[in-house]
């Protein structure tokens, strides 16, 4: 028998855990994971992007973490017995040091700047407002449930590097940076 897609099981409104518990599809633990995937689909966006390849790279290993997190959002941390991949430390090292080296080629920041100057620039910026958004997500999950630290620390570092992967791109393609100056 083929796998169907549908399973009709969360036609009135509650969706299963890996482990079997249902849940309300508002639960915490859902919007976490699920704003994990919507990341996940913005770094998609970004990484079909003309952009270097590095970056590509960095962008495809990104992905296959979000889909690890994901994983371990959708797992009930008492009743799951599937054994699932981890986010190690390494993980968040390779983002420090792909910060660090796009750091050495660009300006010093004197100010904030304002998302934009180029469309593939902007898709950063939404992928960097949507990491934030799930690591909220995740640490009100955090507030009342086990979740491993590495899990909203990889998310803090990933918002960390759009953002200056955003700088890199603005600079790659020439768009420049508008700086914000604030009206006092």
């Amino acid at each position: 028998m083929a796998f169907k897609v549908y399973t009709k099981t969360g036609d009135k409104g509650q969706t299963s855990l890996i482990g079997g518990t249902r849940l309300p599809k508002h639960h915490i633990r859902i919007e976490a994971y699920g704003t994990v995937d919507e990341l996940n689909s913005w770094i998609g966006l970004l990484r079909d992007q003309p952009i270097d390849e590095r970056s590509i790279k960095t962008l495809l290993e990104t992905q296959d973490r979000l889909f690890t997190i994901g994983s371990l959002l959708a797992a009930d941390p008492e009743k799951n017995k599937m054994k699932l991949p981890d986010i190690k430390e390494e993980d968040i090292v390779l983002l420090e040091k792909e910060i660090d080296a796009m750091e050495e080629t660009l300006p010093e920041m004197k100010s904030f700047v304002l998302p934009g100057g180029h469309t593939i620039v902007s898709y950063c910026h939404l992928a960097r407002c949507v990491c934030r958004r799930a690591e909220r997500a995740v640490l009100r999950l955090a507030e009342n449930e086990k979740v491993e630290e590495l899990t909203y620390k990889y998310l803090n570092r990933l918002s960390d590097y759009l953002f200056v992967l955003s700088r890199k791109l603005s600079q790659d393609l020439k768009a420049g940076e508008t700086p914000w100056v604030p009206r006092v």
